[in-house]
């Protein structure tokens, strides 16, 4: 994919032209269309404890059908997205198509009020949306990359996706705090944000000749990219890793009761995580470049690990919330872009956003899963054993992934 800038106005390189061995300008389009973008999802993302548990008086298994669906309704349609982008080589015009879903559903949260069915369709059209953005933004990112930086290009790119992480939080508590608890304003602010990312990818980001992608694409070449051992190996080992992940809303609820802080830091401890997130996620992606993008993408969940351990409280208070919101960042920034920069080095350049996305969809089912047994395990039990149980699920996915990936494929 190109950019309007002087190498862009030149048009792609002849063939067998060795690629610029630097982070190309797309990247940085790319990362600001993900920096606003993710301004509005993590507006509503932190709101989203607040509102279903003090506001709506919703319960915990509630709570993780919704995050389910916040998680997993993207899993299908990224194949979707996946696929379709790489089929009519228009990768530029389905993230559009996924960007603009997200941006709308903004507006239509506060129609349906405390309707667990109503709010768990707006969320899954809005991850119907990320689910059809996702694989081809992607895609779009490693087909201008070397391969010695795809590291550092998705480390960029996941820095500045995390600085609109950053802000989205602090504006939700900006709002809670200082103007109205009322949803309204929120969502409003939420999808003005969505919409002027959207016109920076219409505006700003062009769609790389079609001459650039070569082969077949069909749905029998795509379904048989999971014959590649690496390419198998890799989802099934992403898969595991994902159902052993507590999602984001349910480590900071534990966190919060643990720490024994009140409610109204739900909205900051986001921040936290993107902060680290932002500091780390650059350097982390240059570092797997040089020893091996798996192995630090299975250092991250190490890193998860450790974060469960913290949610049983060895101590509480600020110190808690602190340590514990750093290692969830470092954990992302080991493991988000660094999953898709080695996943672009074991596909073919005309199924990338296809490839990518069976990845991807093996992590979000998972995801899913684990949501919805997190919040029927906090529906049953105390906090303790079911965080114990998420602990003994971790580990056992750990073992199995270390014996599931191959030196070969450990790149």
């Amino acid at each position: 994919m190109y950019v309007a800038s002087t190498r862009a106005a030149e048009g792609p390189p002849p063939p067998g032209a060795p690629r610029v061995s630097r982070v190309p300008t797309t990247v940085y389009l790319l990362g600001t269309v993900s920096l606003l973008t993710d301004i509005s999802a993590e507006m509503v993302t932190a709101f989203l404890p607040v509102y279903v548990i003090f506001s709506l008086q919703m319960s915990y298994l509630q709570l993780g059908l919704l995050d389910g669906i916040y998680t997993g309704a993207t899993a299908v349609l990224r194949l979707v997205g996946g696929y379709y982008a790489d089929r009519v080589h228009r990768h530029k015009a389905v993230a559009v198509v996924g960007y603009g879903l997200s941006a709308v559903t903004k507006l239509v949260f506060p129609a349906v009020g405390a309707s667990t069915f109503g709010l768990g369709g707006v969320l899954a059209v809005d991850r119907a949306g990320k689910g059809l953005r996702t694989a081809p933004r992607d895609a779009m990112i490693s087909l201008v990359t070397t391969p010695d930086k795809l590291g550092a290009a998705f480390g960029v790119h996941r820095t500045m996706d995390t600085i609109g992480a950053l802000i989205g939080p602090l504006a939700t508590f900006a709002v809670l705090t200082w103007l109205t608890t009322s949803p309204g304003p929120i969502f409003a602010i939420s999808f003005c944000f969505g919409l002027i990312g959207l016109i920076v990818l219409v505006a700003f980001v062009r769609q790389p000749p079609p001459q650039r992608v070569k082969g077949a694409v069909s749905l029998r070449a795509l379904g048989g990219l999971l014959r590649l051992r690496g390419v198998r190996r890799t989802t099934i080992a992403a898969a595991l890793l994902g159902l052993a992940t507590i999602s984001d809303a349910f480590v900071f609820v534990v966190l919060q009761q643990a720490a024994g802080v009140s409610p109204t830091w739900l909205a900051l401890m986001p921040v936290g995580t993107a902060l680290t997130f932002l500091l780390a996620a650059t350097p982390l992606g240059r570092f797997a470049d040089r020893v091996g993008r798996w192995r630090v993408f299975f250092a991250g969940h190490v890193l998860l690990l450790a974060v469960y351990l913290l949610l049983l409280g060895p101590f509480s208070g600020l110190p808690l919330v602190l340590l514990t919101v750093a290692l969830h960042g470092l954990f992302y920034a080991a493991t988000d872009g660094v999953l898709m920069a080695h996943g672009a080095t074991l596909v073919p350049e005309h199924l990338r956003a296809g490839g990518l996305s069976i990845v991807q969809t093996g992590q979000a089912l998972a995801r899913f899963a684990s949501s919805v047994g997190f919040g029927l395990l906090l529906q049953s039990l105390a906090f303790t054993p079911s965080v114990w149980i998420a602990i003994g699920t971790m580990l056992a996915a750990l073992a199995c992934t270390y014996l599931l990936i191959r030196p070969e494929v450990a790149r």
